[in-house]
């Protein structure tokens, strides 16, 4: 986990020691960062994920910014891509996987229609899994031999803790990490985070927040 950064909801910085690259992934409410990206991963359009201001902090000339519709923005190299695609970037082995609401009572935060995405990176020989704004899709019943699975669990928006534990067992990562849920659970993140170490049959890591 040691080259896994996040900061809070669901932003990280990654570091490719193999690859010599800096990754991002939606990053958000960035504060004290001085570095900048070689690569910036977008999961959706949603100001929490897509935030220019945030961007703008860590893009420099070169930066490659890997994008979905309705992600605007007056960026040279943005990519928009779409799911169930495979590609390579800068030596960064790249998988997207859809991402989207089944709830009835979500279907109008992500609707399938939209094509927004999760991503498998694969990093230094590691398959890390940013699902993204997602409920607990039949696609994940595909996922295999993945080594890192960043998974929301806050509800309302996304899968709720419950959903998390059925969606960590069947994707049987390696290590499971809740995202998308403190800001949304407030106090109650500790007992989400509690549910999730017991519910998962696996190991399941709880990262401290960088400010």
């Amino acid at each position: 986990m040691d080259k896994l950064t996040w900061f809070g909801h669901a932003s990280f910085m990654l570091k490719d020691e193999n690859a010599r690259k800096l990754l991002f992934l939606d990053p958000f409410e960035l504060k004290a960062v001085k570095e900048k990206a070689d690569i910036i991963f977008i999961t959706h359009a949603h100001y929490d994920h897509w935030s220019l201001k945030d961007i703008k902090k860590i893009w420099k000339e070169d930066t490659k910014i890997i994008a979905t519709n309705g992600c605007t923005g007056n960026f040279p190299n943005m990519q928009v891509v779409e799911p169930n695609k495979e590609f390579s970037i800068e030596g960064i082995k790249v998988k997207t996987i859809p991402a989207y609401n089944i709830k009835p009572e979500r279907l109008s935060f992500h609707p399938r229609k939209n094509n927004w995405v999760g991503y498998i990176l694969t990093i230094d020989d590691k398959s890390i899994y940013h699902a993204g704004d997602t409920d607990f899709i039949p696609e994940m019943k595909n996922l295999k031999n993945i080594h890192i699975a960043l998974l929301p669990i806050g509800g309302t928006y996304t899968m709720d803790v419950d959903e998390a534990v059925q969606a960590a067992n069947i994707i049987k990562a390696h290590a499971t990490i809740p995202i998308h849920y403190r800001r949304l659970l407030g106090e109650k993140y500790r007992e989400a985070e509690e549910k999730l170490r017991k519910g998962v049959k696996g190991n399941v890591e709880i990262l401290e927040e960088i400010s």
